[in-house]
């Protein structure tokens, strides 16, 4: 058996963790120890000590879902009359504020409708590019699965159309944590782990990138979140398509779910995370910081805990502020929020290219 100081040294110069060394880690490690090793290895990879984000904006075009999530704050059932479908022209003009802003993406993402086809989709999606230049990163596995059901369509077949349409790139939404034993307990209408994993693995195959997720906090064990980073890994070494690791806490408030009292995650178990995403993670790029859930400060502090990436200045948000996340940053302030950590910020686009205005 490794000693913790063999397996981080290791790591540090690229060699691969096993599932149990870092459940190892998590358990034994010193917090400053992770920390080091991680931002060697982001060192190794982002040798030019920048610090990227995006300016684009979260656009909710519908609350209506059948899938009754016990973590969400979000959704409402079709008939409430709070359920709403966003009309195309409010859309439009999320947009332009967002093109206004020198937004370069939007994230598009609503609740699973129960009624919306491959046409309402398609049709969206051409209006958007037929009127503006920006990047679609749209709708989330358990979205795109619900579109082949109720098409009756295949999700290739899916993929094939939306991307004609417009689709540029897929959020890993729903990921939450990969193991089932957690989502029958969480959500146990929404899809299944080889489900989320088999529509990342359809994106890729036709050449869409998209990012993956991982929510923290909802009763799993550290075995849980370790399966989770195996199942990423993974399909990594398969398709190449991730282009993202973002890591995030659930918000409480409003919830099923929070009610039930469940152990908080602290900002050191989230920056221990944080650490282990990236010493784990060898084979994707960019490790992002959820700094809308942790808050800047901790935001901060994470950037030197393996992180590349500290998002969007999240123009817009609504999934994760109806549960209690209201942390908010504009453009000048995250700037200086990397630049007071020791970093060079730079502007990125959704797929994590240098942007040039």
């Amino acid at each position: 058996m490794r000693s913790i100081e063999t397996i981080l040294e290791s790591a540090a110069d690229g060699a691969r963790v096993s599932s149990e060394e870092a459940a190892r880690l998590f358990e034994t490690a010193d917090l400053l120890d992770l920390a080091t090793c991680a931002d060697q290895i982001r060192q190794r990879l982002h040798p030019d000590d920048v610090i990227s984000y995006i300016i684009d904006r979260n656009i909710n075009y519908t609350n209506v879902c059948k899938e009754f999530c016990t973590f969400c704050a979000f959704y409402r059932v079709k008939g409430d009359p709070e359920a709403y479908v966003l009309p195309d022209h409010v859309i439009y003009k999320k947009i332009e504020e967002t093109v206004d802003l020198g937004g370069t993406g939007i994230l598009m993402q609503g609740g699973v409708h129960p009624d919306l086809k491959i046409d309402y989709y398609e049709r969206l999606l051409a209006g958007i590019k037929g009127r503006y230049p920006i990047h679609c990163h749209c709708f989330s596995p358990p979205e795109i699965l619900n579109i082949a059901r109720v098409s009756k369509m295949t999700v290739a077949d899916v993929f094939s159309r939306l991307k004609a349409a417009g689709l540029d790139s897929m959020p890993g939404g729903g990921g939450e944590i990969l193991d089932d034993e957690i989502r029958n307990e969480i959500s146990p209408l929404k899809c299944k782990t080889e489900e989320w994993l088999m529509v990342h693995r359809e994106a890729h195959r036709l050449g869409l990138r998209t990012t993956a997720t991982m929510m923290m906090g909802v009763g799993e064990a550290i075995h849980h979140r370790i399966a989770h980073f195996q199942r990423v890994r993974d399909l990594q070494d398969e398709t190449g398509g991730f282009t993202a690791f973002i890591p995030w806490i659930f918000q409480p408030e409003n919830t099923e779910l929070g009610q039930r009292n469940l152990p908080e995650v602290t900002a050191a178990e989230y920056l221990r995370m944080l650490a282990l995403s990236r010493i784990y993670l060898d084979n994707i790029a960019n490790i992002q910081v959820s700094w809308l859930t942790v808050g800047l400060k901790v935001g901060q502090v994470g950037l030197r805990f393996g992180v590349n990436d500290m998002g969007s200045i999240m123009i817009e948000e609504n999934v994760i502020s109806a549960a209690g996340a209201r942390h908010r940053a504009n453009d000048t302030e995250l700037r200086r929020i990397i630049h007071d950590a020791g970093f060079i910020p730079r502007q990125r686009t959704t797929l994590y290219e240098r942007y040039v205005s």
